[in-house]
């Protein structure tokens, strides 16, 4: 299949003010600009499409984004590595994230591990380590969101730290870094040599 027929078959019915074909063109439209010109408003935005509509077109994207396309740039940079991590900064709560990453320290996967309070994230070595041995992961990647606005890491942040630092190195999986993110600022445990 075309992708022009895959964006139909994903859409999957037209409106009265618009038949399939024409709305599948708009979103290629879209498409063609880059994933950030897709988004929710955006495609609500174009003449036929939906909440619904849009809402599955993302979802796709969305599944796509999470099991299918695999970065082939490695993650060397703290602002290449921060970038992945741009949707926890505004949190609420204390959002635990980790990245699993190959030998070449390209992205495999990014999940939540665990979400928290205002101000405290609880999680165990294995629950932050299960998942990257299913990847097969040589190094990991563990962040987590201050929405005080404060990056510095409290002592619980510390001894956390060093529970996954001395796990990964009982099971072969690398604590490439911890960094506590805020809406403006970062702390990363390695630039701070706390690795």
């Amino acid at each position: 299949m075309s992708d022009f027929e895959l964006l139909e078959v994903t859409i999957g019915a037209g409106t009265a003010g618009a038949d399939v074909s024409q709305i599948a063109r708009q979103v290629q439209k879209l498409l063609r600009k880059g994933a950030g010109a897709v988004t929710f408003d955006e495609l609500v935005a174009l003449r036929g499409v939906s909440t619904a509509g849009a809402g599955r077109i993302m979802a796709a994207l969305e599944i796509a984004k999470r099991y299918l396309v695999k970065d082939v740039e490695p993650l060397r940079t703290m602002s290449e590595i921060v970038a992945h991590l741009d949707d926890i900064r505004s949190k609420q709560q204390e959002y635990l994230v980790a990245l699993s990453l190959d030998g070449g320290q390209r992205l495999i996967a990014q999940r939540i591990i665990t979400i928290g309070t205002l101000d405290t994230v609880l999680a165990h070595p294995r629950e932050v380590f299960a998942e990257a041995l299913m990847d097969r992961a040589a190094s990991l990647i563990v962040a987590h969101n201050h929405p005080s606005g404060e990056p510095q890491p409290s002592q619980n942040d510390i001894a956390l730290t060093q529970q996954l630092v001395a796990a990964g190195q009982l099971l072969g999986v690398m604590l490439r870094d911890h960094i506590i993110l805020t809406k403006t600022d970062y702390f990363s445990f390695r630039q701070h040599h706390l690795l």
